[in-house]
């Protein structure tokens, strides 16, 4: 959270999900999630999670700590097909993909930011997962293949 404002509907007053019923927290991130009075009208909701955890049968938590303390994935597996849905992951997919070692400024640990995301590419063009995330061009959703030492991204 540290460098990023919170998402939308969470910090501008609006509720971007109004029947919102559960609301996860990483547990490493929990405290400062509850100190932002901002935040306040959520504290009561948020419930921790961490790396390990499974979230009903079909979504298990990945933990991909380095952009943020508690950063971590989702994945979710159905009938033989599998996503991670990685938020923060890849910044810059232009470059990341060629050059996953290449960290952002913005990422707490630099060192496990670039752990993270070898082995989540890795995961994901291994076991041929889908993968989404908020810095992935438009779609937003692909495959990722290896392209030699690299990566690259097959959109869908």
């Amino acid at each position: 959270m540290p460098g990023h404002p919170p998402p939308a509907g969470l910090a501008d007053g609006r509720d971007a999900f109004p029947r919102l019923a559960r609301l996860l927290v990483p547990r490493q991130e929990l405290d400062l999630f509850r100190s932002e009075t901002r935040l306040e009208r959520f504290h009561d909701m948020a419930e921790p999670f961490e790396a390990g955890d499974r979230l009903g049968t079909h979504v298990d938590i990945v933990g991909a700590h380095g952009h943020e303390v508690g950063h971590s994935c989702f994945r979710g597996s159905s009938g033989g097909e599998g996503i991670l849905i990685w938020g923060d992951t890849v910044h810059v997919p232009s470059l990341q993909f060629d050059r996953p070692e290449v960290t952002w400024e913005y990422d707490t640990d630099q060192d496990q930011a670039r752990a993270s995301r070898l082995r989540l590419l890795a995961l994901a063009a291994d076991d041929h997962y889908l993968v989404a995330g908020a810095h992935l061009d438009s779609p937003g959703i692909g495959r990722v293949v290896r392209s030699g030492g690299s990566f690259r991204l097959e959109p869908l």
